[in-house]
């Protein structure tokens, strides 16, 4: 009967173990609950045997305890451990196990395990007399070899892994040293029942106890168990090729075209689901940052995200998880609304201090002008015609066109009134004489294009515009440059020149052609324009020339009006 209720007892744990297994378990583990029946149902056949050979499958069924048992409780502990053993050590183990046993399968037919064996029945219960052979005493250095490598790994997990529960570890630590104990005790103390069969329940029961705890460590299982019983989380499967596999009740709520599709059936058939849901898979093939969107059900919104359904490492198919995402959404909304109102305010502020800016800019300029002794309006006109010029090069679209950005033509017709501000630094004297210059007067004239730059430099070194800031800059510096080299006041050549004080060049120069002034007349169009071509590739740009030849009739225009005007 002793055996027979460790035997139940085993049965028991086995068929608990089964009903609370689950796939992430070390397959050590089953196999010691499968084992662990199988040695001690070897004990029953022995206490019930009636031949010998019947007493000797008993025998051969309990030995399984010392070289497989053991050697599987040793792995299951690794895993327990964290600790991962070689495979080459793990089949090494296997083999030797394996080797161990074979002298064990010869009882009853050989004498390297067993020289002898007999069986007596006393006051009717079967009574076997061993004679051991040679091999036999290496079965028990082969098991304490077990017991040792096991209770060692425990102890240092025990001192050294911080990734382990502490508390299984000492149940661990006392359940092995129980079994070592017990597995000894019946050769020690001479008992009359053997004790190893108890030692096995102790290890199924403490490996229950412990297995029960492993999914709580596992965040990857606890939390899927948990957004899978949560009613605020939806779940939809797919295969690789979109085939449907399973949905939670919130999932056929957000899509009740869910409810008429059957396992395995192809979701990219049906039109609506087709729409909703496999484009958007498709489309996170594709760009896997578009892993999610959202869904408006009612009242409700609802955060559809796209993930890879996993098996194990393989990439099996795809899962939808869907959150009510409702309360975020509308308040995203609502401070979209805000920040949106804010933006124009802001915008709106910002656009009048700009126009507010630039019109002290331009009145600045419209001062320095007044102390010239041009007609006035040069600024203006200046800064028209830079205007037409960059519209005749914007509308090009032969293969050798002038690229310039949208920003660059605004800055440019932005800047182009800012070109003479230098002058301010210059001497009414020389500034406002009614004749030409002499050499000397005329080198103090030229100085405006270094102050201009200088002058500009300080108004716009607090703006954030960069960009802006430069070309006005170089506007003011080098309008007065030659493309020969020959300009001041740095005599820069070609394309060192900067292209927006090329173009400003031109504009600057023709407006003081066919301008009139207090020392000259107004030069005809005719004339003007002889001179200007005939600068192209010594005072200007000869790529510039094209635009200014398609420019020049509006250019024409434009003064004719002014004129008439006057």
């Amino acid at each position: 009967m002793y055996y027979d209720v460790l035997f139940i007892i085993s049965a028991v744990m086995l068929a608990f173990y089964a009903l609370i297994w689950k796939r992430k378990y070390s397959v050590y583990f089953t196999l010691i609950f499968l084992l662990i029946p199988l040695a001690i149902r070897g004990y029953v056949l022995q206490a019930n045997a009636e031949i010998l050979n019947q007493a000797i499958t008993g025998i051969k069924l309990c030995y399984i305890g010392g070289p497989f048992l053991l050697l599987f409780i040793m792995f299951a502990i690794f895993d327990l451990c964290n600790l991962n053993s070689k495979k080459w050590l793990r089949i090494v183990f296997l083999f030797t196990s394996t080797i161990m046993y074979l002298p064990i399968l010869t009882i009853g037919s050989g004498t390297i395990f067993y020289k002898d064996i007999k069986l007596e029945f006393i006051n009717g219960e079967p009574n076997l007399i061993k004679t051991y052979g040679p091999v036999h005493k290496f079965y028990f250095i082969f098991i304490i070899v077990y017991l040792v490598i096991t209770i060692s790994v425990t102890a240092y997990s025990l001192k050294k892994k911080k990734d382990v529960s502490k508390k299984n570890l000492i149940i661990l630590l006392c359940c092995e040293f129980i079994t070592a104990f017990l597995f000894f005790a019946t050769r020690i103390f001479h008992t009359k029942f053997e004790l190893a069969p108890v030692a096995y329940i102790v290890s199924e029961f403490v490996f229950l106890i412990i297995i029960r705890r492993l999914s709580l460590y596992d965040i990857s299982e606890t939390a899927i168990d948990t957004f899978a019983k949560n009613s605020n989380t939806g779940f939809i499967s797919f295969d690789n090729h979109f085939n449907y596999l399973a949905s939670n009740k919130l999932a056929k709520e957000v899509f009740p075209s869910l409810e008429d599709l059957r396992t395995d059936s192809n979701a990219a058939k049906n039109p609506l689901l087709n729409f909703v849901v496999i484009s958007k898979i498709k489309a996170f093939n594709e760009d896997n940052t578009k892993n999610y969107y959202h869904k408006k059900v009612d009242d409700k919104i609802y955060q559809v995200n796209i993930t890879y359904l996993y098996e194990g490492k393989r990439k099996r198919g795809y899962l939808l998880y869907i959150q009510d995402d409702t309360k975020d959404q509308k308040y995203i909304s609502l401070l979209n609304d805000f920040n949106g109102k804010l933006k124009d305010e802001v915008a709106e502020k910002t656009k009048n201090i700009v126009k507010m800016h630039d019109n002290l800019i331009l009145g600045m300029a419209t001062m320095v002008e007044s102390r010239d002794n041009s007609t006035g309006g040069h600024i203006k006109r200046t800064s028209d015609v830079v205007g037409i010029l960059i519209d005749e090069i914007t509308k090009d679209t032969s293969e050798d066109k002038l690229e310039l950005s949208p920003e660059f033509c605004h800055n440019l017709i932005k800047a182009a009134p800012m070109h003479d501000l230098g002058k301010i630094a210059v001497d009414d004297a020389i500034l406002r004489k009614p004749g030409r210059f002499t050499d000397e007067e005329f080198e103090i004239m030229k100085t405006h294009a270094s102050e201009g730059a200088r002058i500009v430099h300080e108004i716009l070194k607090e703006t954030d515009d960069y960009n802006f800031h430069i070309l006005a800059e170089n506007v003011a510096h080098y309008h007065h440059e030659r493309w020969d080299g020959s300009g001041y006041p740095e005599g820069l050549k070609g394309e060192a020149i900067p292209l927006e004080a090329r173009i400003m060049a031109i504009a600057d120069v023709y407006d003081a052609l066919v301008s009139k002034r207090v020392y000259k007349e107004s030069m005809s169009f005719e004339q003007a324009d002889k001179i200007i071509m005939e600068g192209f590739g010594k005072h200007f740009d000869k790529q510039l020339e094209k635009y200014y030849v398609a420019a020049r009739t509006r250019m024409e225009k434009y003064y004719a009006e002014k004129d008439a005007t006057l």
